[in-house]
């Protein structure tokens, strides 16, 4: 599965240096949200964002978030 940065503004933003228009494995998102969360508006997380999450930690990363 292909992810568009433009439907996770948390994950866009810590994937600013990508192009425009670029998609994400499922991976490689879990891994960008594990490596920068401390950049990661927690507060600001929508909750279709929060479930992505959630749904990538469960699938990808076997029920564990390495922050």
């Amino acid at each position: 599965m292909t992810i568009s940065l433009e439907n996770y503004p948390q994950l866009k933003l810590i994937a600013w240096n990508r192009r425009e228009g670029d998609s994400l494995s499922e991976s490689e998102a879990l891994s960008l949200y594990e490596r920068n969360w401390s950049y990661v508006d927690q507060n600001s997380l929508s909750d279709h964002e929060r479930a992505f999450i959630e749904h990538l930690v469960k699938t990808v990363g076997n029920g564990v978030f390495h922050v």
